[in-house]
């Protein structure tokens, strides 16, 4: 008779073997090295086997009753506490019903056709030279921010608004109908209420709680930047093509000098290190340029979650991540070192989960969306501190960002925060009423009907990102979630200010790595969200602090802005921070190494530097 301490080794064992194996198969054909979508499908289809069993769920829960009747002892609680990290696992994904398998493994194959033939779409806009060229989501979104002529400008719109006919012809649709079926079979009122229940363990109605109260709080404050923009620049001002560019075209194109690609890479190694933060000897793959049939948004994914085994070993993890940089657009820069500080945040989170079982560090349910983006957005969160730009964000010569830009920067975005806000918030209200929608109403008139009058309601404008040109609606893992950026983005706004309080600064304070690490980075999914924040900060999770922070004025935030460089000026910056990140490094392009820090991260940075130099001789800094 199996043992539970032999059950539970099985089981991580087990898991480890068909986690690694479709991760692997995802990072191939995502990244366009391979165009084996039959095996990641299959490779999908047996992990979510492996966690929708009801045997393993039923095996779990015999087991944890066995593991209970044991002697007490540490070797028990680890025991306890490692199977019942299982048994949420199970109880977050069971598939209980043949109805409900084969509707699962239909949307898998649905879901993979779909990503396929969407590998093979083109699309083009015209560049700041007047030329027509490919463009990738991130190109697009660039353009549309930095293109100093409307009529280009409003080419990059028109490729999302192509994108979103072209997803509403080519399956999405009957993916959606797949997905409410497969929710109804396992006993949800539809896909929106399954996923809300099972990833942030909420109901719809606590979900849109939070949110309803949030977009009251910022409505006002959204309003009245539309209007600035409007008496500012014109009605057209407001025009979806043209709404990025006057927020804040001007003012990054002012800024790319100080923020080029070339340093993104090094710009996060010291950043990082400086604040404390180390990968626990992780191995760290980086595909960072923007390639034909890549993927095109940024995603951190682990092949090899962390945790301790039997013996006490130490199980290092395997993380990927990817950018989408086009390091010879204006504005690429800013863009890609935000995604850099992104998905290298998720990757310091995943790199340091320290329980005794991968199901606790593996990045899907029951782990939370909000959670997960919390430690990533925190960490991008950064970017946007006058102390931080004022250190790192320096031109070729050397010299600093003048003052005269961050300010600039500050007025020209701080009136739009509560909007920038409202554009994470729109997603959920649009999800929510599409998987409400019965599979008659379902038409591609009706569904982009109710993405433009969503995105009214809560924006007061089109949108300069069409909701169904956002990749994360088309993939299962990242549908019917996005409202966690903005639970998460709450939470950042209320770890910030614990930070404040305490230590009053952040860039390059080596003692935050480590107490996020303790805190909310340690426990992985063996606690709750708002357990987390009430480790750290004590205090609950809590709106306040993002919607005081959106609702400032521009001098109000400049005041903040200049009392943390007049107070960086002169403080003395902590020199014990680690040599290293503790992490093996390989910075890619597809199969072609670029950089490593087999000599060392210096080595790595210069290496990566002239590559880019080689490769786009025109961004030489």
């Amino acid at each position: 008779m199996t043992t539970p301490q032999a059950f539970f080794d099985q089981l991580n064992q087990d898991y480890l073997h068909v986690h690694k194996t479709k991760e692997d198969l995802f990072w191939a054909t995502y990244m366009a090295t391979s165009d084996d979508h039959a095996g990641f499908a299959r490779a999908e289809q047996a992990f979510k086997d492996f966690i929708s069993s009801p045997q393993k769920l039923a095996q779990t829960r015999e087991q944890l009753a066995a593991a209970r009747a044991l002697p007490a002892s540490a070797e028990r609680d680890a025991l306890l506490h490692g199977l019942g990290g299982w048994l949420a696992l199970f109880e977050a994904n069971i598939i209980d019903n043949d109805t409900a398998r084969q509707l699962m493994a239909e949307l898998i194959d649905a879901e993979a056709a779909l990503f396929a033939r969407k590998r093979e779409l083109v699309l083009h806009h015209t560049n700041e030279q007047g030329e027509q060229e490919e463009a990738t989501l991130g190109m697009l979104a660039t353009n549309i921010s930095m293109n100093a002529t409307p009529d280009w400008r409003r080419s990059s719109y028109q490729a999302f608004l192509q994108l979103e006919q072209w997803v509403l012809d080519n399956g999405f649709l009957d993916i959606v109908r797949l997905r409410n079926r497969l929710a109804r079979a396992l006993g949800f009122a539809d896909y929106f209420d399954y996923k809300v229940r099972k990833n942030e363990q909420m109901s719809p109605a606590q979900l849109f709680a939070i949110l309803d109260d949030f977009e009251a709080r910022t409505r006002d404050a959204s309003q009245r930047g539309l209007a600035q923009l409007a008496a500012q620049h014109g009605a057209d001002a407001t025009l979806p093509w043209n709404i990025r560019y006057h927020m804040s075209g001007d003012v990054i194109r002012q800024m790319d000098p100080y923020l080029p690609f070339s340093r993104a890479l090094r710009r996060w190694v010291e950043s990082f290190r400086r604040l404390g933060i180390r990968y626990r000897g992780a191995t760290l793959q980086l595909d960072l340029l923007e390639r034909k049939g890549k993927y095109q948004n940024g995603f951190c994914h682990g092949p090899v979650p962390t945790f301790f085994d039997r013996d006490g070993n130490w199980v290092a993890g395997q993380i990927n991540f990817t950018a989408e940089a086009k390091p010879d657009q204006v504005g690429s820069g800013h863009r890609a070192i935000n995604t850099l500080f992104h998905e290298g945040g998720h990757a310091a989170h995943f790199a340091n989960v320290s329980q005794n079982s991968p199901c606790f560090s593996q990045e899907f349910a029951p782990t939370s969306m909000a959670y997960a983006e919390t430690q990533s957005m925190f960490c991008d969160s950064l970017l946007d501190d006058a102390d931080w730009l004022k250190r790192y964000a320096r031109n070729a010569a050397g010299e600093a960002m003048p003052d005269e830009l961050i300010r600039a920067r500050i007025e020209s975005s701080q009136p739009y925060r509560a909007f920038n806000e409202r554009m994470l918030a729109v997603v959920g209200y649009f999800e929510r009423e599409l998987y409400q929608l019965g599979d008659d109403a379902l038409t591609a008139e009706r569904v982009l009907q109710l993405a433009r009058t969503t995105e009214r309601r809560i924006l007061g404008v089109d949108s300069p990102r069409p909701l169904l040109a956002i990749p994360h609606l088309l993939n299962q893992e990242s549908a019917a979630a996005y409202h966690g950026y903005l639970l998460a983005n709450m939470a950042v706004y209320q770890t910030r200010a614990w930070f404040l309080q305490r230590f009053g600064y952040l860039t390059d304070n080596p003692a935050i790595g480590p107490l996020l690490a303790g805190h909310y980075w340690a426990p992985g999914n063996s606690i709750s969200h708002d357990a987390t924040l009430r480790s750290l900060t004590g205090e609950g999770f809590s709106a306040r602090h993002l919607a005081d922070a959106c609702t400032l004025s521009s001098e109000e935030a400049w005041q903040q802005a200049r009392q943390s460089m007049l107070a960086a000026n002169v403080r003395d910056y902590p020199q014990d921070f680690p040599a290293s990140l503790d992490a093996s490094i390989r910075i890619i392009d597809g199969d072609e190494l670029l950089a490593d820090n087999s000599l060392s991260e210096e080595d790595m940075c210069q290496r990566f530097e002239a590559c880019i130099a080689q490769r786009y001789p025109a961004t030489r800094q």
